[in-house]
């Protein structure tokens, strides 16, 4: 039963973003994925990839801006 105990801890912000990351760019290990299945709450990561395919656009905008500008 200690690893139910060990597997109700939530991850750190650091674990969140690399997740979000790799999952982003679909090199997400499998381990990794498991991990977020069982100890992370939906939510968070559903928000987080929110905000990280936001600023993904404004970032591909304002590069393309620059790059077209006059």
């Amino acid at each position: 039963m200690s690893n139910s105990s060990q597997n109700k801890q939530k991850p750190s912000l650091i674990a969140l973003i690399k997740s979000i990351l790799a999952a982003a760019i679909g090199v997400q290990s499998d381990k990794n994925r498991t991990r977020d299945f069982e100890q992370g709450n939906p939510l968070v990561f559903i928000i987080g990839g929110i905000v990280f395919t936001l600023l993904f656009i404004i970032t591909i905008a304002s590069v393309i801006g620059l790059v077209l500008s006059p």
